[in-house]
């Protein structure tokens, strides 16, 4: 009788301890049931709200592209208004200089003029001006050209005579009829010269190196 009534007991004692259990696995079921799945509307809102983004992006990155060209050709534009803008200055320069060569060339005649008729009064007010104009062309940047014992340039000056001369070096300037003028790079206004020929070949430069 003992032995059947504690087998009855522990049979109860299992079936009392598997009901939690089952409810447990109950309740999960029901709450996996009850969870909501994203509705066909809340899945394409997520989706234009996506596309909104990316859009956002593109355009943003399409303004800064744009607003780097525009600086870039904001400094073009600068920089070529200011190139302007000293050529303009500098060919400015160049006009004045070519109307001032000419009074000096009437200056340097009056002064010989004096000094060959002795008119010392005349010589040292028009010598006076002669030297200040020279000094406005050298604050310019203006140099003289005046290749007297040098190499005949054609670039710097032109021959309007040629005279044999054995004793100096074959195409040596002579002599200087009227100056020539050098702004910068460019020459203004190139020297008359004459030109001596017949004498020996000047060595060149790699000539001189050989030796």
């Amino acid at each position: 009788m003992v032995n059947g009534n504690s087998e009855e007991e522990v049979k109860d004692t299992a079936a009392t301890d598997a009901e939690p259990e089952a409810e447990v696995v109950d309740a999960e079921i029901v709450e996996e049931a009850d969870s909501p799945e994203p509705s066909g509307d809340e899945a394409s809102e997520e989706a234009s709200a996506e596309a909104a983004v990316a859009k956002a992006k593109e355009e943003a990155a399409e303004w800064q592209g744009k607003y780097l060209r525009l600086h870039a050709e904001w400094d073009t534009y600068r920089r070529r208004m200011k190139e302007q803008r000293e050529e303009e200055s500098r060919r400015a320069t160049e006009k004045l200089v070519e109307d001032i060569i000419p009074v000096l060339d009437d200056f340097e005649r009056s002064i010989n003029y004096a000094n060959e008729n002795g008119e010392e009064g005349l010589l040292g007010g028009v010598t006076a001006v002669y030297a200040k104009l020279n000094e406005v062309l050298v604050k310019e940047g203006v140099e003289i050209i005046d290749p007297v014992g040098q190499p005949y340039e054609a670039l710097e000056a032109q021959a309007v005579a040629t005279v044999d001369n054995p004793n100096v070096p074959d195409e040596t300037v002579e002599q200087v009829y009227q100056k020539g003028y050098r702004m910068g790079n460019k020459v203004i206004r190139p020297a008359m010269v004459t030109v001596a020929v017949g004498g020996p070949k000047r060595e060149t430069d790699e000539e001189e190196d050989n030796e």
